[in-house]
């Protein structure tokens, strides 16, 4: 009894030595484990960055049924985190075109809950990246010794594979609705353009950084599934003897013969 806890002692003491003792190491970063890693680190800054930072407008050119001078403009402004119910038409200079209250009518749907979801879980996986990388450079024994460590890595970046997949599947179906819901049909959804008021669509902000933001979901899905392979590569499932062996070092010989 009283050996196991001397033991357990020994390797409590060990343990903390371990992460006491931080110590800068490259060598992880020229592999694939930590190259592939600080990969996945810059495209989850393009993932959310391209998303969430995105503004933009829709036009629409109104026409006065009593009125014979041009057209006017009616804007509405949208953006991250895209609740289109929310985001209203107006006119510059700020007046009633046409008799109508312009700040009343607004835009169709509400994408919120996917682009939340793509932006938030990209900012989680860019400082999961961090803590890694900082694990793989600075306590390189400590990651490759530990079962738990290895282990903890492989299962994250199983389940960070899939939920790029679902989140990014998630945001491109509410991007394409998006498109739909600021183009040429809003037109069709506009109750005073039913009633005697001339409407044409005029424009609508590019989205190409929207775009963008759902080509880097899909990167970063290929990434992580890529990198599985080598995170698996260093747990026990994969070499059950590297943990064993390491306990031979220092000097401890396993026992030879018959």
């Amino acid at each position: 009894m009283a050996s196991n806890v001397y033991l357990f002692r020994q390797r409590i003491s060990r343990l903390g030595q371990r992460m006491s003792s931080f110590q800068l190491n490259l060598n992880p970063l020229k592999e694939p484990l930590g190259f592939i890693k600080v990969l996945e680190w810059i495209a989850s800054i393009f993932a959310f960055a391209t998303c969430g930072g995105f503004k933009g407008k829709t036009e629409i050119l109104v026409g006065c049924p009593k009125e014979s001078h041009d057209n006017k403009t009616i804007t509405a402004s949208f953006g991250y985190p895209f609740r289109l119910n929310e985001a209203s038409f107006k006119a510059l200079p700020d007046v009633n075109v046409c008799g109508i209250d312009w700040k009343t009518q607004v835009l169709i749907g509400d994408y919120s809950s996917s682009a939340q979801f793509y932006v938030t879980f990209a900012v989680f996986i860019f400082l999961y990246c961090i803590a890694a990388l900082l694990l793989y450079v600075g306590y390189t024994n400590l990651y490759r010794d530990s079962r738990k460590l290895t282990m903890v890595d492989f299962v994250v970046t199983l389940v960070a594979t899939f939920l790029w997949l679902v989140s990014t599947s998630a945001w491109a179906k509410a991007l394409t609705d998006i498109k739909v819901a600021t183009g040429h049909n809003i037109i069709q959804e506009l109750t005073p353009c039913k009633h005697g008021v001339t409407c044409s669509f005029g424009s609508v902000t590019s989205m190409g950084s929207l775009n963008v933001s759902v080509i880097f979901g899909f990167l970063n899905m290929i990434l992580w599934g890529g990198n599985a392979w080598f995170v698996y590569k260093e747990t026990s499932l994969h070499s059950p003897s590297n943990t064993s062996a390491s306990h031979t070092q220092g000097g401890i010989s396993p026992p030879t013969g018959m």
